[in-house]
């Protein structure tokens, strides 16, 4: 059976993947279980720290840099799940930028289950076109007002 972890202590440990991930550090994977189930749009679900490196590796393919805005991230909590949304700012490899809440890529949401102080659930929901380079499926026309 799983300890019972606080609320507040699993925000924290979610806090910690996204200081871990922004600092490149590799023991990310040390917030994991070992069959940690991963879900991202565009690499589907898989299972275990490998496929985290892949998801990693298959991201930083397009990506010059990546950074979350820690400040503003919201954190909700209950029994073993934590929701993290906010916003995220970069640059792809082909020098486009984006910023979350200023361009149309860089929201996100993911929700995270934990196996007592491990994650053993990661699904990450956003658009992975960060540049807007589809622009065929922006569905309404630019004259539109709208904010990011």
């Amino acid at each position: 059976m799983d300890e019972t972890v606080s609320t507040s202590t699993l925000i924290q440990l979610a806090a910690e993947y996204f200081r871990r991930g922004d600092a490149g550090h590799a023991n990310i994977v040390d917030l994991f279980t070992e069959d940690v189930e991963i879900y991202f749009p565009k690499f589907g679900i898989r299972r275990g720290k490998t496929a985290f490196f892949e998801l990693a590796t298959g991201l930083f393919s397009t990506l010059k840099s990546i950074a979350h805005d820690q400040k503003r991230l919201s954190y909700m909590a209950s029994e073993t799940n934590v929701i993290v949304e906010g916003t995220t700012q970069g640059e792809l490899r082909n020098g486009t930028k984006w910023e979350g809440g200023k361009t149309p890529g860089g929201r996100f949401c993911s929700i995270f289950e934990f196996s007592g102080h491990l994650i053993s659930r990661m699904y990450i929901y956003l658009d992975p076109d960060y540049g807007s380079a589809d622009r065929d499926r922006f569905l309404w026309p630019e004259s539109v007002t709208r904010r990011w």
